[in-house]
């Protein structure tokens, strides 16, 4: 019983860490509201480092996705007709957290859900495990993300799957 309760307060750290870090994420991309992108890169930054591991097992470098990230929302403002290169020479700063509750987009909040709904399913929630729930996802800037870099979603699904039973 104390170990189940002590699972519970290190899921819960887990998941505070994960949604402060990606709302910084999204705050620095000027968003209020975090989503599947943002907890991907979040999840990168856990120490169970897990999801970093993910992406080198297949070969993907971690590194690059905060670039192909950026190159999707440059890719969109373009697709509208907005000049991409003088938004990013504004050089703007990050946006203020707002004092409230934590609110999440509609990815983020599925990631959350997701990561929910399974949590019996595995033992302590790890990097490893949003990787595969973000994976999943066919659709949103995460998943072009991931796309652009050349990571097949299957592969990386399945080799963060593995590195989860692991753990």
């Amino acid at each position: 019983m104390f170990s189940r309760i002590k699972a519970r307060f290190n899921d819960m750290s887990t998941i505070k860490s994960l949604c402060e870090a990606a709302e910084a994420y999204a705050l620095q991309d000027q968003q209020r509201e975090p989503g599947a992108e943002h907890f991907l890169l979040a999840a990168l930054d856990l120490p169970d480092g897990t999801a970093r591991l993910t992406f080198e097992r297949i070969r993907a470098d971690p590194e690059a996705l905060k670039p192909a990230i950026a190159r999707q929302y440059g890719d969109a403002l373009a697709a509208i007709g907005l000049d991409v290169g003088a938004a990013a020479s504004a050089g703007y700063a990050p946006l203020a957290a707002r004092p409230g509750p934590f609110n999440a987009s509609a990815s983020g909040q599925e990631i959350m859900q997701q990561l929910a709904a399974e949590r019996k399913a595995h033992g302590p929630l790890l990097g490893a495990h949003v990787v595969a729930t973000i994976a999943s996802m066919q659709h949103g800037v995460a998943a072009r993300a991931l796309r652009a870099m050349g990571v097949d979603a299957g592969m990386l699904k399945a080799a963060a799957e593995e590195i989860a039973k692991g753990s």
